[in-house]
Formats: C-alpha cells, sequence, structure tokens
C-alpha cells in the first residue's frame, strides 16, 4: 500500500476512490471493501482518501475536535487491501492564491428546504468543492459513497453529471451496529447513555413504513424520537431523488421515497436515513 501526501497521476488515475476524512469505522471498512472488490474486476487501483475538509464545517469546534486516527485508518485500509492512501494537505486541494474549484456546480438538491442546509447552510458548498477537487486530483473511474449520508449522495451524483464528468458513483448500503444505530464517526464522541438515547433514531425511521401516507411517517417519527428524549431538527419523507418537500410524494405514491431523520443527542449531531417502503405504497 502507497501512502501519497501529493496526487501522482499515473498511480490513481482510473482509480476507484473512496473519499473519507479518516476515523474511519465498520462503515468505512464496507465501502472501502467494496472499492477494493470493483478495483479488482476492473482491473485498477483501489484508492481511498483522508482529508478533513475545513470547508465543510459550520462549527469550528467541530473542525477542531474530529477525531485523528491516522494510525488506525492506514491499519484499516492496509487489512482491506488497499493499494493507495492519498492524504493531502489543505494547501494541495485548496493551493493559495488559486481558483481551484471554478468549476464546481451546487445542484439544487443541496439547498432543499428543511434539509441538511437549513441546519448546516454552506455545508454542501464544502462537500462539493472538495470532492470536485479530489476528482480532479485521483481521476477516479468511480467513487464510492455510503447512504447514510443521503442528501450527500444525491448532490455528488447530480454534481458529477453536471460537470460532465465519466465516472460512476456507487452507493453503499448504511452499515448499522447490533443495536441499530448507523455507524458514523461522530459515535465516538457519544457517551454510554447518549448512545443508548439514540437508538431511537432507527426505531423512528425502520418504523415510518407501518403506517400509510408521508404525513403519517412523519407524525410517528416525531412521537417516537420524542418518547426517547430526542428534539429532531428533522424528521421527514421525502423523493428519493429530488428531495423536494411534500406534498410531491403523496401525489405520486409510486416514486421511491426516503424517510430522513436529523437530531443531536446528548450534544452530538446525528442524520440516518432509510427507504419508505409502506405496504400501500408497494
Amino acid at each position: 500500500m502507497r501512502v501519497l501526501n501529493t496526487p501522482e497521476l499515473e498511480q490513481t488515475r482510473g482509480c476507484v476512490l473512496v473519499p473519507t476524512m479518516g476515523a474511519l469505522h465498520g462503515g468505512h471498512a464496507s465501502l472501502i471493501q467494496a472499492a477494493v472488490r470493483r478495483a479488482r474486476i476492473e482491473g485498477v487501483p483501489s484508492a481511498v482518501s483522508i482529508f478533513v475538509n475545513p470547508k465543510q464545517f459550520n462549527d469550528p469546534k467541530d473542525f477542531d475536535t474530529y477525531p485523528d486516527r491516522m494510525g488506525d485508518d492506514l491499519a484499516m485500509c492496509s487489512d482491506a487491501g488497499v493499494d493507495i492512501v492519498f492524504h493531502p494537505s489543505v494547501d494541495t486541494v485548496y493551493p493559495p492564491g488559486e481558483d481551484v474549484t471554478s468549476n464546481v456546480i451546487i445542484p439544487d438538491v443541496a439547498s432543499k428546504p428543511g434539509l441538511e442546509d437549513t441546519y448546516r447552510p454552506g455545508h454542501f458548498d464544502g462537500v462539493c468543492k472538495v470532492v470536485s477537487r479530489l476528482f480532479d486530483l485521483c481521476v477516479p473511474s468511480a467513487a464510492v459513497f455510503g447512504e447514510k449520508d443521503w442528501q450527500q449522495l444525491q448532490c455528488v451524483r447530480t454534481m458529477s453529471k453536471l460537470q460532465g464528468r465519466e465516472l460512476q458513483i456507487i452507493p453503499a448500503e448504511t452499515v448499522r451496529e447490533e443495536s441499530g444505530l448507523a455507524m458514523s464517526s461522530r459515535n465516538l464522541n457519544l457517551t454510554p447513555e447518549a448512545r443508548a438515547q439514540s437508538v431511537a433514531i432507527s426505531k423512528a425511521l425502520f418504523a415510518s413504513s407501518s403506517v400509510q401516507t408521508p404525513e403519517l411517517a412523519e407524525s410517528l417519527m416525531r412521537e417516537m424520537l420524542n418518547e426517547g428524549g430526542i428534539e429532531p431538527e428533522y424528521a421527514v419523507v421525502r423523493p428519493a431523488d429530488t428531495l423536494m418537500p411534500l406534498p410531491d410524494p403523496a401525489t405520486n405514491p409510486h416514486v421511491p421515497c426516503r424517510a430522513l431523520i436529523a437530531a443531536k443527542v446528548g450534544g452530538v449531531r446525528l442524520i440516518d436515513n432509510a427507504p419508505w417502503t409502506p405496504i400501500a405504497y408497494a
């Protein structure tokens, strides 16, 4: 396994890339394993980028306290059979004095009312800029993104198309702990009490398909979260691709939908989502 601090296109061009911010966990492991499998089939390198992007943190404290586990991260990549780890500096990704993100197009899906942009203004501007730069620097043929960050997945997929990149975005299913809690780097900051409380998020998501309309699903999710002592930032049902606000799903019940939740538990902000597939809409 090679660790690169600067781009070497002869090493990464055509790779299958997993962009990360480090602090890798079991969820990342599934993305990395998917990338390694795909790369071996295609006969191209597998690559993992580790870069904590300062442009996507609304709260400077989140950036300052983001976990640094580089040794463990490299060990996970090595164990998975990754060919290349790209660990650039901020100046490599954003060279001082150079406008390297002028080609970035922020898709409409980034700013849907009531979702991430409402609570983290400008977050997806930073996500799109860093992902675009990683694509520029590594020139992958495919990139793997987790479904846990569903809105991010749709943003990256749309941005890549708008930029005209010949690049396949590969989604990977959310990996969960035994309790149902979606794996996340932020889980490291949960106290035992908050970890137990946070299980209400996945329970609410899975229960949302037990009712027959989006309105009832949203009401049920909020009720279950409140019973668990959690006040959500949002708990909604949206069309899976456009993430448009209601009544879009209600007017066309055959449109695939997702239930999405964001909430702070013990001061740690968690997001999660799941397919919304009520029997009446099947």
